[in-house]
């Protein structure tokens, strides 16, 4: 290790995370001037849900800790304590290890924890997707990071605005674009044949994405909205190949539904596809449905077309690929009908050209870690 090379730990509670992340990661670790620890927990520790922890193994970054909490039963109680849980652990590893920064992506409970446990250890907070919204109990925590956070690098000029206008200081925010957009194109390389012929689907007729997570506010009705959305889709002749949601209120809902569809022609269930085959499919399906960030976010640099869902995702910025529908069985048919008419559109992103992990890199390595950074008042 350099001397006064800068420590940062990251902390990672799902597969989605660490997959938009994955790339800036590993750059970080390749930065001359830093050294990078994860701190694992959440669903990566969950075999139900994967035990993606072996994908971070995996790339030879370093594990710093596992931290296993219960993922059931699904309800917002569980995700209250796991909260309480994970505080207690931060602050005993983040005390030992003693990071210069502490890296947090998004607004899952993790990353609060997270920030509750570094601004309490006078540890800078870099918070990455701060200043967006959804309209889900997702805004809030994701508000409550960025007001726990020293720094922000934001996905959009928007997203940066909105944190101004928060109160956090301009110098502090820097727009770097979505760190999941790196290298997508470029990863998505496994042929549409092979993707096809792996799971039994025929590439001749029409083929959809499915990913749909579970909304706190919306979990008592969670199996239902799922059921609309397969028998949707089935009514319509779409192969379907769907993932099991995240561990949220409502998932155990979800999962039971796809599971009892899993047996039936033309639908495919998965727990989790790794990041290159997920963008993948992505790439070369007729079109993605559900609530997932990686619709809203990601799918506009191929120009798939995407049937938003709901209310999960619905105060985000978005790009012209995406039509917003309630869950609601004939309008979800109309959707599909018309993405299937009017096929892909041309590929451009909102949330960045692709170059995050080289800033974030930089910026790391260069903002100031002066005692007054960590005196954390609103600008006004």
């Amino acid at each position: 290790m350099i001397k006064n090379c800068r420590k940062i730990a990251y902390i990672t509670g799902t597969r989605a995370d660490f997959g938009l992340m994955k790339r800036c990661l590993l750059e970080i670790t390749h930065h001359p001037e830093l050294e990078l620890d994860v701190l694992v927990t959440g669903m990566h520790l969950s075999f139900t849900h994967g035990h993606t922890v072996e994908e971070i193994r995996e790339t030879g970054l370093t594990i710093r800790s596992e931290f296993p909490v219960p993922q059931e039963p699904s309800t917002g109680a569980t995700m209250a304590r796991n909260l309480g849980t994970m505080v207690t652990h931060f602050v005993d590893e983040l005390s030992v290890n003693s990071p210069d920064m502490v890296l947090l992506l998004g607004d899952r409970g993790e990353m609060l924890a997270g920030a509750i446990a570094a601004i309490h250890l006078n540890i800078p907070v870099v918070h990455i997707h701060g200043g967006e919204r959804s309209g889900t109990v997702d805004e809030p925590v994701r508000h409550a990071i960025s007001k726990l956070s020293h720094y922000h690098f934001t996905s959009t000029e928007a997203a940066r605005t909105r944190l101004i206008k928060m109160g956090e200081r301009p110098e502090n925010i820097f727009v770097t674009g979505a760190p999941g957009l790196d290298g997508i194109t470029d990863l998505a390389s496994e042929e549409k044949d092979d993707l096809c012929q792996g799971i039994g689907f025929s590439k001749k007729k029409p083929i959809a994405l499915m990913v749909f997570h579970p909304v706190l506010q919306e979990a008592d009705t969670a199996a239902e909205s799922t059921k609309v959305i397969v028998e949707s889709l089935l009514q319509e002749s779409v192969q379907t190949l769907a993932l099991m949601p995240n561990s949220d209120a409502g998932s155990e809902a979800v999962r039971s539904v796809l599971t009892q569809y899993q047996e039936q022609n033309d639908i495919v269930v998965l727990n989790h596809l790794e990041r290159p085959h997920f963008v993948a499919w992505m790439k070369h399906c007729d079109f993605m449905i559900g609530n997932s960030s990686a619709g809203i976010i990601e799918a506009g640099s191929f120009g798939t077309p995407v049937i938003n869902l709901g209310m999960r995702q619905n105060l985000r910025e978005r790009n012209a690929n995406v039509f917003d529908v309630p869950i609601e069985a004939q309008q979800i048919k109309d959707a599909i009908r018309h993405s299937l008419s009017n096929g892909k559109s041309q590929a451009s992103n909102v949330y960045g050209d692709g170059t995050a992990a080289s800033v974030i890199s930089k910026l790391l390595a260069s903002v100031s870690l002066s005692n007054g950074v960590l005196n954390k008042v609103n600008a006004y």
